[in-house]
């Protein structure tokens, strides 16, 4: 460097208008978090690490003496003074005064134009609103820029304690690159109570993780350790310390993410994955992608083995994290996976993005809709490659988070095409293996025209219920639902191939009819006085084609609430719509025969009227339902019981 080159004056100038609006916006509003300033300062070193490299590719003297590109913290505690370095591509005197003293014109776009053309050219520029400088009056009271391109004789000095205007001067800067020196403001009672020690190496070392971990240069940082000294025979001397400096990296550098997933070995996926979500149980399943085209970005995702705490209780988990070049940009961006895929866990890393002022807020456009669509496709895929290569994993998955799958279906009717294939149930034809739709529907008989489904609150219920008798007798499969959402399932998942889904409870079963000629005339007047004593109960009496063993079973319509969903709204304590009632008998029980028979005595009605509402709510006590008048019930059945065995006794 020249020693004759003559330095300008320092010299006082203001901020534009705009600026100084702006400074005031950035200082009061502009950023949600404080810390912020440390990210968009070390944004603005890896610009300029950038910048330098890429020019470096045609001209390798503008790396001087210095080819090690790094960003270096220093901290002063008892001056209260933050810096943060740079040896980077640094500004000449008209770039500072264009590029600090002008409104959001940091240069990077500017830049990125002229050197577009460069081959082999990785322009891994962040800075796109020159706006990220102006954070650093958030905490500080002064700020100094000492910066010097390279191959320059002079470099250049720029202060300003935010009032509106800055000092600007040329001076002699050994070496290349940028220094950005905060005068931190103070702290104490008068301060902010929220306000953190950004001193402190530890909180400086835990920002940089979260926010810059990922740069792609070494971020540097001397660490002070003080320890007791101990004495010639290793005992320690009190109140006696001793104090060593050691450099430390803060940053990972390289994001496990833009590795290459043939060479990385999955250790090193679970390995960070544990690290990064804090789950400890290994990912069910993994996914690396990488998107190239109008919108470029790479996402790393997990399919947790365990559903995350909160999944179901109204406080669901962080949604993927999002990065631009590297640096965390939403730390729960929910908006890049479908509601009902919340469980996965992730990072994306987007070349791009449509981002506000602040860096902090996302604007949604198309862009965004793009990777949502994209990754939704991904995990989807996953998830159906799992199904049908490694079905025990893909059970457990599902005992754990297949929950979140079916939401999918009744949170949006347009992703039924989607999830159908990846649902499974339990079912009547194993209790050892789940079935999917479709495997349900090759195992169907030729002349079966509906997938036959009931649900209950476990396997051992359904298989005590009535209305499974003539299914069991014709070996014919029922699908077994067993969640509290399957019931609202089936409101927006009505058939599948062709196949209509049929409650075994609701309407009338497509099977043969077993019962005999005549038997339909034979009861009817039974049929017309049950349907008249039981008329506020239910809306009709009728023979059943279900019943084999049992004397009555409770049906509803095929339309309206069925029964289950009734309940399901009374346990939630929601408004309810009564389900329409059906009570079927089975006409070869030797109960409706004696009801038959009973009917035909004129002094017995009373005792005929008993009886079948001891027969409806003997049907409501099997499906599980409240009877209105428990101890009418038990009145009743005493009475019968003494009846029966007591020659007529008191009644």
């Amino acid at each position: 460097m020249s020693t004759e080159a003559v330095a300008m004056a320092r010299q006082t100038m203001e901020f534009q208008a705009e600026v100084k609006q702006l400074l005031h916006i950035v200082i009061n509003s502009l950023y949600t978090h404080k810390e912020i300033f440390l990210r968009e300062l070390i944004a603005n070193a890896s610009d300029a690490l950038d910048k330098l490299r890429v020019l470096a590719l045609t001209d390798t003297a503008v790396l001087e003496d210095s080819p090690d590109l790094s960003i270096f913290i220093e901290t002063d505690p008892a001056n209260r003074i933050l810096k943060i370095s740079d040896n980077g591509i640094g500004m000449s005197y008209e770039e500072v005064l264009e590029n600090i003293g002008t409104i959001a014109k940091s240069g990077s776009a500017t830049f990125m134009q002229q050197a577009v053309n460069q081959e082999g050219a990785n322009l891994d520029l962040i800075g796109r609103f020159g706006v990220g400088f102006y954070s650093a009056f958030m905490v500080a009271e002064k700020v100094t820029l000492l910066t010097r391109p390279p191959k320059s004789e002079l470099g250049v000095r720029w202060e300003s304690t935010g009032d509106g205007t800055y000092e600007i001067e040329e001076v002699e800067k050994k070496t290349r690159g940028t220094e950005v020196i905060l005068q931190l403001k103070p702290t104490g009672p008068a301060a902010d109570n929220h306000d953190e020690d950004f001193l402190n190496q530890y909180t400086i070392q835990k920002h940089i993780q979260k926010h810059c971990n990922f740069i792609a240069y070494p971020i540097r940082m001397n660490f002070v350790t003080e320890e007791p000294e101990s004495d010639s025979s290793g005992l320690i001397v009190e109140g006696t310390k001793q104090i060593s400096i050691s450099e430390r990296t803060l940053n990972s550098i390289q994001p496990i993410w833009m590795k290459n997933p043939k060479e990385t070995e999955r250790e090193q996926y679970v390995s960070f994955y544990r690290q990064h979500f804090h789950d400890w149980n290994e990912p069910a399943e993994i996914l690396h992608t990488k998107s190239e085209g109008k919108v470029e970005f790479t996402a790393l995702l997990f399919i947790p083995s365990q559903a995350p705490y909160g999944l179901y209780t109204g406080d669901p988990p962080k949604g993927p994290q999002l990065y631009c070049k590297h640096v965390l940009v939403v730390d729960d961006c929910r908006e890049l996976l479908p509601d009902y895929l919340r469980f996965v866990r992730g990072i994306v890393d987007a070349s791009d993005l449509p981002l506000n002022i602040s860096r902090e807020t996302l604007q949604h456009d198309a862009q965004m809709q793009v990777i949502k669509n994209h990754l939704e496709k991904k995990v989807l895929e996953k998830l159906k490659g799992m199904l049908a290569d490694e079905r025990t994993k893909y059970e457990a998955f599902w005992n754990e988070l297949g929950k979140s799958i079916k939401g999918g279906l009744f949170m949006d009717y347009r992703n039924t095409e989607k999830l159908q294939d990846l649902l499974i149930f339990e079912s009547s034809r194993s209790s050892e293996q789940k079935t999917t739709l479709q495997e349900y529907v090759d195992r169907m008989p030729e002349q079966q025209n509906s997938i036959y489904y009931t649900v209950g609150e476990s396997r051992a219920a359904i298989e005590r219920l009535p209305q499974l008798e003539v299914l069991r007798e014709q070996n014919v499969e029922v699908l077994y639902f067993l969640d509290k959402v399957d019931e609202f399932l089936t409101q927006h998942l009505r058939e599948y191939a062709g196949k209509k889904l049929q409650s075994v409870s609701r309407g009338d079963l497509d099977l043969k009819n077993d019962r005999e000629v005549n038997t339909d005339e034979q009861y009817k007047e039974l049929l017309q006085f049950m349907q008249e004593t039981l008329k506020d109960k239910v809306k009709e009496v009728r023979l059943s084609k279900r019943l084999k063993s049992s004397p009555v079973c409770l049906v509803s319509s095929d339309s309206g609430y069925s029964l289950n969903m009734e309940r399901l709204m009374a346990e939630a304590n929601q408004p309810i719509l009564r389900a329409t009632r059906i009570l079927e008998v089975n006409p070869n029980h030797g109960v409706i025969k004696a009801l038959d028979k009973l009917l035909k005595n004129a002094d017995s009605e009373a005792r005929l009227s008993d009886c079948c509402q001891l027969l409806y709510d003997q049907a409501m006590l099997v499906e599980n339902y409240k009877i209105e008048d428990p101890v009418k019930f038990a009145n009743l059945l005493s009475s019968l019981i003494i009846e029966a065995y007591a020659g007529g006794g008191d009644k």
